[in-house]
């Protein structure tokens, strides 16, 4: 028996219960979407505003602080700049959502419409699109069939061909030279067809949003069933997500605001 048998078996099972059992996420001491505390900001302070470089901050319709998660890169520099910690660093990383304005915070909670997704709650197929991605969304998304996730342990896999997918991941602020090959993949899919853009790139457009080479990411391409924003989403996010539009797991974000 080879030796890598012989460790494997005195290490014993790698892969994490998590999330349908126990709370071993990986994500420990991570560093997620910073909070924001409305009683501690100061009038006319714009610290956190000029120091966001992606316009995920700015004033609100009522003079106050406006923040948009769905153009946040979790950079920190809002953190750091705020002088009186109305910006504060946390590990709210699971921020999978259904409806584009529910990363919006102030927005008006309301109950989230749940997608017909029952025929593939327990077995889903992904084709995913790097539209133009750095590959930091990529390295998470390697992670997922990792021996720690083994996302196949929970019924989803990636397929290599469109007609095969039942939804369609996309990464990358969609660059003008993927735009053709990205509405192809999606046409090629069969009915029902769903799309989910990771990471803030997909969403929103991120840090490259509106340069020569691409738009706003998904917006006014495809119709976007599942919004995950980050810079990389982590693999717990990712699966969250997936669970959240498999209405396998609740969606935690309401108005810009994470739940528990």
């Amino acid at each position: 028996m080879a030796f890598w048998t012989f460790f494997g078996l005195a290490q014993g099972k790698a892969t994490t219960t998590w999330p349908t059992r126990g709370t071993n996420n990986g994500q420990k001491g991570l560093l997620g979407m910073p909070r924001f505390d409305a009683a501690l900001c100061v009038p006319d302070c714009r610290a956190c505003a000029d120091a966001c470089p992606t316009a995920a901050i700015a004033e609100g319709a009522d003079g106050g602080i406006s923040v948009d998660y769905g153009r946040c890169v979790v950079c920190q520099l809002c953190t750091e700049a705020c002088p009186t910690d109305a910006m504060q660093p946390s590990s709210d990383w699971a921020f999978g959502v259904r409806r584009r304005e529910d990363l919006v915070l102030g927005t008006e909670p309301t109950p989230t419409p749940r997608l017909k997704t029952a025929a593939f709650r327990r077995s889903l197929h992904i084709r995913h699109v790097d539209a133009g991605s750095c590959n930091g969304c990529e390295s998470e998304l390697r992670a997922l069939n990792n021996p720690f996730y083994n996302l196949h342990r929970l019924g989803i896999f990636f397929t290599a061909s469109p007609r095969f997918a039942d939804i369609l991941l996309v990464t990358g602020p969609v660059t003008h030279a993927m735009l053709e090959p990205l509405r192809a993949t999606y046409d090629a899919m069969p009915e029902p067809r769903w799309v989910m853009a990771v990471g803030t790139c997909a969403v929103s457009g991120g840090i490259a949003e509106g340069g020569y080479a691409c738009g706003h990411g998904l917006e006014g391409v495809l119709p976007v069933d599942l919004y995950l924003p980050g810079c990389p989403p982590n693999p717990a996010a990712i699966i969250e997500a997936l669970l959240v539009f498999l209405n396998r797991s609740p969606q935690r974000v309401q108005g810009g605001r994470i739940g528990e």
